[in-house]
């Protein structure tokens, strides 16, 4: 009852008292990341590639919108507009210049979204998303406004200026264009349409973690619990880190044997979030999990 009291207090609501016990007895927390042990205020800092067209491709391709008192939205994409409206690229002014007439929305597998956008001299398309991902699919590259092809120096070269922003801690994404000036592609489905890309450039965001993340994370480890952060973003921005598309190629008992090495693991989807808290829990410990979003909710009920 004391706990149950104490938990009260801290405007928490316990349906059983069992879950109180279990708590008390936790070894292991898998953390999601983005807007749990961040405070979901991304601002981009550092950027490659043509600045103004840069602007313009992250500002069309992103469904944030602009607004006198800044941009309203999802962070990642609101950090995006505003970014491009202190390059002078008014979101508002670019639509009315390049309205959208088609889209592939994001989609987690993909890690990417692209928008078709109507110009006078035909249709751009702007595609947005993960580099490593974006970047496969870029058969050319814009450089002092000049469309060259690509090269693998020069792909070496984008991915070693991806890893030097990973490794600030910053969230990374790549933009890219491809032009169709034979009209609307018929086709508008991801496949079609995020092939043969230009790349563009890619732009460094930050989401400073909460002030209360060091200490949290002190009080755990002299409690007796591990802490396990779960991203969606770059393996580099930690050590002993695994990935999604590593632990694909592990069986669930492979998983479980090795699940101990980890404390971060990186570009991961939805499954893979139940299978690391199933994983901790055939080692036979009292595992939770915690995060705001819709994807964290499969492995919070596992949890």
């Amino acid at each position: 009852s004391i706990g149950v009291t104490n938990m009260s207090r801290r405007h928490a609501v316990i349906r059983r008292l069992t879950a109180v016990e279990t708590l008390g007895c936790t070894q292991v927390i898998c953390s999601d990341k983005t807007g749990t042990l961040t405070q979901n205020k991304m601002t981009v800092v550092e950027h490659t590639g043509d600045t103004a067209l840069l602007a313009a491709a992250m500002a069309l391709c992103n469904d944030a919108a602009l607004t006198d008192g800044g941009a309203q939205g999802e962070p990642t994409e609101a950090a995006l507009v505003n970014f491009a409206a202190q390059q002078g690229c008014d979101k508002r002014r670019l639509e009315t210049l390049q309205p959208r007439a088609a889209e592939a929305p994001f989609d987690s597998s993909r890690k990417m979204m692209s928008t078709v956008h109507r110009t006078d001299s035909g249709f751009v398309q702007y595609t947005k998303g993960a580099p490593d991902e974006v970047l496969r699919r870029c058969t050319a590259f814009v450089e002092d406004g000049q469309i060259r092809p690509m090269t693998e120096e020069k792909r070496a070269e984008i991915l070693a200026e991806n890893h030097a922003m990973a490794d600030k801690a910053l969230r990374v994404l790549a933009a890219a264009e491809r032009f169709w000036p034979g009209g609307l592609p018929e086709d508008v489905k991801p496949e079609s349409l995020e092939q043969q890309l230009c790349f563009i450039g890619l732009a460094g965001m930050i989401d400073p973690v909460r002030p209360e993340v060091k200490d949290a994370i002190r009080e755990c480890r002299s409690a007796g619990i591990r802490p396990v952060m779960i991203t969606g973003d770059h393996k580099d921005t930690a050590d002993q880190a695994t990935t999604g598309s590593a632990l694909d190629g592990m069986s669930d008992e492979e998983l479980a044997q090795a699940v101990g090495q980890y404390g971060v693991y990186a570009r991961v989807q939805p499954e893979h979030k139940v299978r690391i808290v199933n994983a901790w829990r055939r080692r036979g410990a009292v595992t939770a999990m915690t995060g705001d979003g819709v994807n964290d909710a499969p492995s919070i009920k596992s949890a």
